[in-house]
């Protein structure tokens, strides 16, 4: 019969932080086999060192390269290849022969361990078995007695080896992190960590639980560093935040609907921030945090809101005012910039910044198909802040001109002959047969959206809620209910 395969989490590195089902299966085993680097002590040795039995057949995988270059022909990656196919051929043959095998591994087996690469190529064909391990980032913070998330907090766990600008958006988003696999990467790790806001509340740690542990806060720490070591950027860590951020006003958009539609610079800005400034219903959407400020309002008081946030930010505080959708589209970031010079030098002192999010006129088209494909304009049916004869006047012009038309506010429960009227002007230049996208609550509980033409237009069923797209003369219908403008216009 065919041995068994254990995977075995070791944990990292101290041998008292190594299970006791470890430490069964290790005593036991009839192979032991083990990843090395030329002339260093094997870390998942050493932690399982006081379970070894002296008549036990050891197996060390010797890596090919660490940090040195490898004239392999496809390089790292192709090195690394051919390193556990042959690992993994050895093991087979003990397995064959009827040996258990147990495979250490630092941390856990499965959190970006070694051991991962030879149960793929394994486990297919003979019985295995995984135990995990305490990971490192556990060790490390509790040897920095740093508790990294709490209640409904998210811990992002990153490679270091990211590129610059997917480890800032991974770091951008996170409530908490864990940046691993330094080494080499730790420079652009911590220009990452510094321009999210996260460097100052950060702790390095290196060879957590090992004799040399070393624990120290990120901006203590300069020069090489280990591949054996990591940053804890915990809950709470944007709370630290330089002093020359704050006295900051951030309008942040918080997209159409639900987080799947908020950016990684969003979440950001409302992690850092103080103060949380914005309408009740748009608040509800951003998590709770502790030791933060919520102040909601009614929807109808937004040069209130955006003094409220000024002066909160005139006196030294990080302030975030969201907004759905674009902040800058009909929304809360003209209303801070209008409050801002009406203070005539009242908030002097106080940045003022615009963070952008999805607007509700891109998540409707998207739903339909793509029909702002080509030039398209964005006009407002409310006549609350400019006559109705400007609105008109606007549509007029942009129907002549055939361009497509996203239509917000279209109606309210006060406010219906105003879409009556602009389909009247709109088909002074348009035929009845021009699609129409009628998209209700993108993204939210009640989602609706239908195709119809301008001619039938269901204006009862049209509300504050609904955005609208009227198509051009070019906008087509596909057979699948997809909508699309085309990129050339005729002519």
């Amino acid at each position: 019969m065919p041995g068994t395969l254990y995977g075995v989490g070791v944990g990292p590195g101290d041998p008292e932080l190594v299970t006791v089902r470890a430490q069964r299966l290790i005593r036991a085993a009839d192979v032991v086999a083990y990843p090395t680097a030329r002339a260093k002590q094997p870390i998942a040795r050493g932690a399982a060192a006081p379970y070894l039995r002296d008549d036990q057949v050891e197996l060390p995988l010797q890596y090919p390269v660490t940090t040195e270059s490898t004239d392999h022909p496809e390089g790292y990656a192709g090195a690394l290849r051919d390193y556990y196919d042959a690992g993994a051929v050895a093991i087979a043959a003990h397995l064959d022969a009827g040996r258990d095998v147990v495979v250490l591994c630092e941390g856990d087996p499965f959190l970006y361990g070694s051991y991962m690469y030879l149960h793929e190529r394994l486990a297919d064909r003979y019985a295995t078995e995984v135990v995990p391990g305490i990971p490192a980032f556990a060790a490390a913070s509790a040897a920095a007695g740093t508790p990294l998330v709490q209640r409904d907090e998210v811990l992002s766990i990153i490679p270091g080896t990211l590129p610059p600008a997917d480890l800032r958006a991974r770091l951008d988003s996170a409530d908490a992190a864990v940046v691993m696999k330094l080494g080499r990467t730790f420079d652009r790790v911590t220009d990452a960590l510094d321009e999210s806001g996260l460097a100052d509340g950060a702790v390095y740690v290196e060879r957590a639980s090992h004799p040399g542990q070393r624990v120290a806060p990120l901006r203590d720490v300069d020069g090489k560093v280990p591949y054996m070591s990591l940053v804890l950027a915990p809950t709470g860590a944007r709370a630290a935040a330089r002093e020359d951020e704050r006295g900051t006003v951030t309008v942040v958009g918080l997209g159409p609907a639900g987080p799947q539609w908020l950016t990684p610079e969003a979440r950001g800005a409302l992690a850092s921030a103080e103060h949380v400034v914005g309408y009740q219903t748009y608040i509800d959407r951003v998590p709770v945090r502790a030791g933060q400020a919520r102040h909601a309002s009614d929807n109808r008081v937004e040069a209130d809101r955006a003094r409220h946030a000024l002066e909160l930010a005139a006196g030294g505080a990080r302030v975030a005012v969201v907004s759905s959708g674009d902040p800058g589209i009909f929304a809360m970031a003209t209303a801070v910039l209008e409050q801002l010079e009406a203070g005539n030098g009242q908030y002097t002192g106080v940045d003022v910044r615009v963070v952008p999010g999805l607007s509700a006129m891109q998540a409707a088209a998207a739903r339909a198909g793509a029909p702002l494909g080509h030039d398209f304009a964005v006009i407002s049916l409310s006549d609350i802040r400019k006559p109705w004869e400007v609105v008109a006047q606007r549509l007029d012009a942009a129907a002549a001109a055939d361009l497509a038309i996203a239509l917000y506010n279209p109606a309210s429960k006060t406010r219906r002959e105003q879409l009556v009227a602009a389909r009247e002007v709109l088909l002074r230049h348009r035929s009845r047969e021009t699609p129409v996208v009628l998209a209700r609550d993108v993204g939210g509980d009640g989602e609706h959206v239908e195709i119809t033409t301008l001619g039938d237009l269901p204006v009862e069923r049209v509300d504050m809620r609904t955005l609208l797209v009227i198509g051009s003369s070019q906008t087509r219908v596909l057979d699948g209910g997809r909508v699309y403008t085309p990129r050339t216009y005729p002519g």
